[in-house]
């Protein structure tokens, strides 16, 4: 190949954007397309000046963005040269995929360059093996550490915390924890807090720098120190920490042991990333879709969503059901078996408002035993109101459509008897399941659309039947 052939071949870095996204927030085809065709022609200096440099999050989305087989390719290409930190960023499966065909030693080596609580995040998901191997390839120190972190419940706090931060004795004084934040090489790459901690390592107070920076060498931790009074317990969920942060405006927080000891931290990123997780597990969850992610398998993706497909198809059977009872009645009069998907259509959405409402305030603990009571009136209040609008509207428009005063007032009065049914159930099912411990995202949905059904099918089929029975 020649000169002018090959420099045709390979993608110019000078021509490659510094933003490689699109005014959509996706990645740009151009970028896309440019690093497809170094990884074709294993144009290592390309990748490793426009893709070995970008940002983890940037290479996270890149990663999510190409094909499975580029995928592979360009790890294994950049080596070394991958940020590892990068698979934080990603989809499990794809984290698995990309994992799975790196070298342990690879992993071990880019792992020990990790903030734990990223190296949890990968380890926590390789099998025992693979995982066991790896972290007898690190320091005993940081293998401790991460096996202790390893250890707490997945989802917890404890998994979630960085278990590297700065903790002094109450004894020194300002000078010498300065120097020693200087002079100390195995420090935190960024903090914002220091700790005070007594000789058993049981947390005492802390310190904030700016007050640090502001006090005289001479004045000791322990007449500036702070008690904590948010320390989270490494067992605890979570979800729950993330509240005590927006709660309390926190920064950053100390974990601690159910001895009170301090195991590490849990900073502000690390909580908004368990925000951003669980509100999309509430709103998957309330879809009846799981755990699913975009890159799952079409099997995997049909296996996690048939469970409650199949459920539905139960209930859809029992608000079937309802409609057979009246099968004279509505052969009789044409216009019910028009009229009656609007009542159930109604109830459901309406169902779906409340219910959406109300296991997203059970999720952010805004929702509990002092207040649901006042809560549940209010959303009564509601039904009642809405089903008199609408209840109002269907009955004049169906009175006109069909030229029949009689079959408006059937359908307004069911439109408000299944407007009130669906307000009660999307507040009552929710609290109910969550009171008996089970998930109300998971479960709500179902129940509230199979009670809107049933109420609504009953409700307007049952008033016509009597209705024109006494006529």
């Amino acid at each position: 190949m020649t000169e002018l052939d090959e420099s045709r071949a390979k993608p110019q870095t000078d021509d490659v954007d510094e933003d490689i996204y699109a005014e959509n927030g996706s990645i740009r085809s151009d970028f896309l397309a440019m690093v497809g065709a170094a990884i074709a022609d294993r144009d290592l200096l390309f990748l490793r000046q426009n893709v070995a440099s970008l940002h983890e999050s940037e290479l996270g989305d890149l990663l999510e963005s190409i094909l499975p087989d580029q995928r592979l390719a360009l790890v294994k290409l950049l080596g070394n040269d991958f940020d590892l930190t990068a698979l934080t960023e990603v989809d499990e499966a794809i984290r698995l995929e990309i994992v799975d065909q790196m070298p342990n030693e690879q992993i071990a080596a880019a792992i020990g360059e990790l903030d734990s609580d990223d190296a949890v995040y990968i380890l926590e998901d390789l099998d025992q093996e693979d995982r066991e191997e790896i972290l007898a390839q690190l320091p005993f120190t940081e293998r401790v550490r991460l096996r202790r972190a390893l250890d707490y419940p997945e989802s917890s706090a404890g998994r979630r915390m960085q278990t590297e931060f700065v903790a002094v004795p109450p004894f020194w004084t300002v000078g010498q924890t300065i120097d020693y934040m200087r002079d100390e090489e195995d420090l935190p790459e960024s903090f914002t807090q220091i700790f005070v901690i007594d000789p058993t390592f049981k947390l005492l107070g802390i310190v904030d720098l700016d007050r640090i920076l502001r006090t005289k060498r001479q004045v000791k931790i322990e007449t500036i120190m702070r008690e904590t009074n948010y320390p989270i317990p490494a067992d605890m969920d979570q979800e729950e920490a993330a509240q005590l942060f927006e709660q309390y405006d926190l920064l950053s927080a100390a974990v601690v042991d159910e001895n009170g000891r301090l195991v590490g931290i849990l900073t502000i990123d690390d909580v908004v990333d368990v925000i951003q997780e669980e509100a999309e597990e509430d709103i998957m969850r309330l879809g009846g879709v799981g755990d699913e992610e975009l890159s799952d398998t079409i099997p995997e993706t049909s296996r996690s969503r048939v469970p409650w497909l199949l459920v539905n198809l139960l209930t859809a059977l029992l608000a079937a059901s309802v409609i057979s009872l009246f099968e004279a009645t509505i052969e009789q009069i044409v216009a019910l078996a028009v009229l009656m998907p609007i009542v159930a259509g109604m109830g459901g959405n309406a169902g779906s408002q409340t219910m959406t409402v109300t296991v997203r305030a059970l999720a952010t603990r805004n929702l509990d035993i002092y207040n649901a009571w006042r809560v549940v009136r209010r959303e009564a209040g509601v039904g009642l109101l809405n089903g008199i609008i609408f209840g109002v509207l269907i009955g004049v428009a169906a009175g006109l459509w069909f030229q029949d005063i009689n079959i408006g007032g059937i359908i307004a009065a069911a439109m408000l008897i299944n407007m009130m049914a669906a307000a009660l159930a999307g507040i009552m099912i929710p609290l109910l399941l969550d009171k008996v411990g089970a998930d109300p995202a998971v479960a709500s949905a179902v129940f509230v659309t199979t009670v809107t059904d049933v109420t609504g099918f009953f409700s307007f089929l049952g008033l016509a039947t009597w209705w024109f029975a006494i006529s």
